[in-house]
């Protein structure tokens, strides 16, 4: 499997390019303290679980399971409590419920949780009422208050971000083993925002379709340890590479190095430089690897990225995650797909059609609105189809929390409404409601 790697890669290698993104701390010997500290810690994820989701990924490439990724833009060490992860899984379980009944297929479950506490930023620095102070780049490095000592970039940090993405990985696996996945518990699939909506009409027939998802899984033959107990899988972005450096090992018996702080890790758009630090670093590494892809990308860029990250052209090793923007996907995408049929390689389509949608409101608040989302997906699909190619699945930013982030859906959010329950730190999320209308429209329009 890794004959054709890079034999000199070494999980600290990325050191000798050029890193962007990464935190200026003042004290290197607390920075040494802190990453000994996680080199020490037990691995959050198994090897036999990486396997298992680079095989169902490469499924995924051929139409035979779709990918469900999704979570908070940037997670909260606040929100690290039992409502809050349950609130995120529920969410999750219950959208895959969706499309596992109107596509007819398998479902990979993916989140974005245990390890997403990160975030690039535009600008290093953020100004206010006169005053420059370091920008909130996610709890992992420092704090989101506006206050000189809560903007430092603290290392210890890093060891409390490990120690937060152990409790939640840890309390996820507790209730998937408990039976929190059994879709026959009414009190695990009670649509409670829904029953709040302003527009109850609808949010009955999406209730009643969720409760008649759960008697066509009653009737499917050998289907009984399946609605109890599910796969589900971690992610995050890989950027800060001395605390992913931290978690990579070699295993007695296997081959290559496996990071085992997360079951999968994605590039993303500011850091995808072929000649960078991160690009190499993911090179090593035998886990599942998402590539953010937005409007402005080359083909012959990308073509050159998925080889150096994938030298071996493995199946399920390399999802193309292609952000292009409502009305701005068919052009450069049609462009990728040729380039990667051209070139013979091997990868997994997944679209995620947050990051190209952002918008300012009349009121400055960052938000996105569901129509644009939606558009993008659709268009994304269209695309897919016309050329012969699959989308294997969705990335999205999303919440089990009724939240006012995102304009539109169903219960026609307005921009007078950002104000009532803004909580993201970063990027606005689809909320509970918004959340299942969209899974019940992709399992409605891309089931064949």
């Amino acid at each position: 499997m890794t004959q054709f790697k890079n034999q000199s890669w070494t999980p600290m290698s990325w050191a000798s390019r050029t890193a962007l993104q990464q935190p200026q701390y003042d004290d290197v010997h607390a920075l040494a303290e802190s990453l000994a500290r996680l080199r020490e810690m037990p691995p959050l994820v198994h090897v036999g679980e990486i396997k298992s989701l680079k095989n169902q990924i490469a499924e995924a490439s051929e139409g035979r399971r779709f990918i469900l990724q999704g979570g908070d833009c940037a997670e909260r060490f606040v929100d690290c409590n039992p409502k809050a992860i349950t609130d995120k899984l529920k969410i999750i379980l219950q959208m895959s419920l969706i499309l596992v009944y109107g596509l007819r297929k398998p479902v990979v479950r993916i989140g974005r949780i245990a390890g997403q506490y990160a975030k690039p930023r535009s600008e290093d620095f953020e100004m206010k009422n006169g005053i420059c102070l370091p920008s909130f780049r996610g709890d992992i490095i420092n704090g989101y208050a506006f206050e000189s000592e809560s903007r430092r970039h603290d290392p210890q940090r890093l060891v409390k971000a490990a120690t937060m993405s152990c409790f939640t990985i840890n309390w996820i696996r507790a209730l998937i083993e408990g039976g929190f996945a059994d879709v026959r518990r009414p009190e695990i699939w009670k649509l409670d925002h829904i029953s709040e909506s302003k527009q109850p009409q609808l949010y009955t027939e999406l209730s009643e379709r969720v409760r008649d998802a759960t008697r066509f899984m009653e009737l499917i033959g050998g289907a009984g340890e399946y609605m109890r107990r599910v796969d589900f899988f971690t992610s995050h972005e890989a950027l800060l590479l001395d605390y992913e450096s931290a978690f990579t090992q070699k295993i007695d018996g296997e081959p290559g190095w496996y990071n085992l702080g997360a079951h999968m890790l994605w590039l993303g758009e500011r850091t995808r430089q072929i000649d960078g630090a991160h690009a190499h670093y993911l090179s090593g590494i035998e886990n599942p690897v998402g590539i953010k892809i937005g409007p402005t990308s080359n083909a012959a860029e990308i073509v050159d990225l998925v080889k150096l990250v994938n030298p071996n052209n493995e199946p399920g090793k390399i999802t193309l995650i292609t952000r292009m923007g409502h009305k701005k996907a068919s052009g450069v995408l049609s462009e990728l797909i040729t380039a990667m049929k051209n070139a013979k390689l091997k990868v997994t389509w997944s679209c995620d059609p947050m990051h190209g949608n952002a918008i300012k409101a009349q009121n400055g608040i960052k938000t996105r609105d569901f129509s644009a989302i939606l558009g993008e997906l659709i268009e994304t699909e269209e695309c897919h189809r016309a050329m012969g190619t699959i989308l294997g699945g969705v990335h999205f930013e999303l919440t089990g929390e009724n939240v006012t982030e995102c304009l539109g859906g169903g219960v026609g959010l307005s921009e007078d409404q950002l104000v009532e329950n803004y909580q993201s730190y970063c990027d606005p999320r689809l909320n509970y409601s918004q959340s299942l209308e969209i899974a019940y429209l992709i399992s409605g329009r891309f089931a064949k």
